[in-house]
């Protein structure tokens, strides 16, 4: 599926905040009816350029204040298989592949305590994937890519600064 300027400013949009943001709103700062929006968005998610919605959570709030991201080593031939496996390990949310490289995977884990953390190395290492380092998170920051119809969208903030 091509994107079109309307496509991209949605994207921008739903990316800046899904949750709040009505097709109405989404409409007015792109310029079309609240009923293409909501068409386009629909299919989007069809051609599965949107593939969800997810909360960004405070974990540290949420009573998770160790955050960690192991980075790892599996055998290319095995890399999609283990990642699979490894997102089904108690306490990690985010598992990338790398494409090139020895450290092939990164993976994001949550805890309570050091023990939940060794827990989860030990559970990733007897799937078959070699923690080579591990790096304690203190903030992620998050942004929309400008790309997608950062130009296209109406600011409203534009106006209240003429």
């Amino acid at each position: 599926m091509k994107l079109d300027g309307v496509n991209k400013g949605i994207l921008f949009l739903l990316q800046q905040d899904s949750r709040r943001m009505t097709t109405r709103e989404m409409a007015d700062r792109v310029g079309v009816s609240a009923s293409t929006v909501q068409n386009r968005i629909e299919k989007m998610e069809d051609e599965g350029i949107i593939q969800g919605y997810y909360p960004k959570i405070d974990y540290e709030k949420a009573g998770l204040q160790l955050h960690i991201v192991f980075i790892c080593h599996v055998p290319h031939p095995d890399r999609e298989a283990l990642a699979e496996n490894a997102q089904n390990v108690s306490g990690v949310v985010t598992v990338q592949e790398v494409l090139d490289g020895r450290e092939n995977l990164q993976i994001e884990a949550v805890g309570t305590n050091t023990d939940d953390i060794a827990r989860v190395s030990d559970e990733l290492s007897d799937l078959g994937l070699t923690v080579v380092n591990s790096n304690v998170l203190t903030n992620s920051h998050v942004q929309p890519f400008d790309h997608f119809g950062k130009q296209i969208v109406d600011d409203p903030r534009d106006d209240e600064s003429n």
